[in-house]
């Protein structure tokens, strides 16, 4: 069979050809599965997060920052996958952030620092910007919340260490207000390492 001069090609022959080409990728796609159906959104495959035991890691980093750090005891059924020792853009100093998974499977960060709360925005925002929508008392602790939703908003505060000194925390995700309140009180109420 020999292949038809390109002016004979009709719109039916490149809608035949579009057609063989998405059914290759579907089949490829569903094979290999690289992809998904969920009506309701994304989902977390619990399973598939890693676990980090953030206690020990927390304790391995206290002695490596200049600010005291907390340890949060989250409510049952959260997990955290990652720690990390990160240096604050534009600064001359570092904050350790603990990222979760909630029971509810959405995903909170926490954030330590000594950086002031406006190098803390500005590494967290980027180019965007977040008013302040005013404070929030969680625990006896108050917190400046920053955005509103559907955005994701941002929680700091400055937390006092026994002794002198101070800690300034940061969350933000995509955690629902309680699930906010939650790591903001388990952060206040958290273990103090010197």
């Amino acid at each position: 069979m020999t292949k038809p001069a390109r002016g004979a090609l009709t719109v039916r022959d490149m809608a035949v050809a579009i057609g063989v080409l998405v059914a290759v990728v579907l089949v490829i796609g569903g094979l290999s599965r690289g992809f998904s159906f969920t009506p309701t959104g994304p989902t977390v495959d619990q399973n598939a997060v890693p676990v980090v035991d953030a206690p020990a890691a927390l304790r391995s980093l206290a002695s490596s920052v200049p600010f005291a750090l907390r340890v949060p005891a989250v409510p049952a059924g959260w997990r955290s996958n990652s720690v990390a020792e990160d240096p604050v853009a534009g600064t001359t100093t570092t904050d350790v952030r603990v990222g979760y998974i909630t029971g509810e499977s959405n995903y909170l960060q926490l954030l330590q620092s000594g950086a002031t709360e406006e190098a803390l925005l500005a590494a967290q925002l980027g180019t965007r910007h977040l008013a302040a929508q005013g404070p929030q008392e969680v625990g006896g602790q108050e917190w400046v919340v920053y955005g509103i939703r559907p955005d994701e908003p941002i929680w700091i505060a400055d937390v006092a260490a026994p002794g002198g000194g101070s800690v300034r925390l940061v969350i933000s995700g995509s955690g629902t207000d309680d699930e906010y309140r939650a790591l903001a009180g388990a952060a206040v109420a958290g273990e103090l390492l010197r």
